[in-house]
C-alpha cells in the first residue's frame, strides 16, 4: 500500500480528527451547560467536574501538539487508523463523564466510582498509546521532550491502575488535583508555542 505525505493528505487527516475531537468536546460541554440549566437536578461531585476540565485540557493540549503530525514523513492506512482510534479513546473517556442520567445512582459521585473501572483504564490506555503517537513524530522530537515525558506517562497509566481499583475518595479527589496540576505546568513549559 502507498503512503503519501502531501499538505492535502495532512489537512484531511486533521479535519477527520477534528470531527471525533469535536464530539468529544461536545460532550464535555454539554455537561458543563447541563450543570448551569439545572443546578440542582443532580448532585455535582467535584472530582468528577476535575476530571471533566482535565479531559478538556487533555483535548484542547492534543489537538495543540499534533501539529506535529505534519512532521511525520510518509502516512499510510495504518497511521491514519491509529490517529483516528487514538482520537476514539478521548471520545469514549468524553462520554464516560457525561452519561445521559445519573439517576439511577443517585448522583455524579456514585455514578463516577461505580464507572471507575472504565474511566480509568481508557485512560491508561490512552497514556499509554500517547507514547507511540509521540513517536510516529520522529524518534528526535520523542527524545526532545526528554526524560519526564515517558516518566510521565508511565506514572499515569500507574495511577489510572490504582484509580480503577480504589473507590478511596481522598485518592480520587488528590488524583485529580495533584493531576490537574501538573498538567497545566506542563503544558505551559513543554508546549506553550508552536514551531514556525
Amino acid at each position: 500500500m502507498d503512503s503519501a505525505h502531501t499538505p492535502e493528505v495532512y489537512v484531511y487527516i486533521r479535519t477527520v480528527m477534528s470531527m471525533v475531537i469535536g464530539l468529544s468536546l461536545a460532550q464535555l460541554l454539554t455537561r458543563l451547560a447541563g450543570f448551569v440549566q439545572a443546578p440542582g437536578k443532580n448532585k455535582i461531585y467535584l472530582v468528577h467536574i476535575g476530571w471533566v476540565l482535565s479531559m478538556f485540557l487533555f483535548i484542547i493540549h492534543f489537538w495543540w501538539w499534533e501539529y506535529r503530525l505534519q512532521s511525520v514523513a510518509q502516512i499510510n492506512f495504518g497511521v491514519y487508523l491509529f490517529l483516528i482510534c487514538f482520537c476514539c479513546l478521548f471520545y469514549f473517556l468524553c462520554v464516560l463523564l457525561n452519561p445521559p442520567s445519573v439517576e439511577d445512582y443517585g448522583g455524579f459521585e456514585e455514578y463516577f466510582i461505580s464507572r471507575r473501572h472504565w474511566f480509568f483504564g481508557l485512560l491508561a490506555v490512552t497514556y499509554a498509546v500517547d507514547l507511540i503517537d509521540t513517536l510516529l513524530k520522529g524518534e528526535a522530537y520523542f527524545r526532545s521532550l526528554g526524560w519526564e515525558y515517558p516518566i510521565r506517562n508511565v506514572v499515569y497509566v500507574i495511577l489510572c491502575i490504582i484509580a480503577s481499583i480504589t473507590a478511596n475518595r481522598r485518592f480520587q479527589a488528590a488524583f485529580v488535583i495533584v493531576g490537574l496540576i501538573y498538567q497545566i505546568t506542563w503544558i505551559f513549559r513543554l508546549y506553550d508555542v508552536l514551531p514556525v
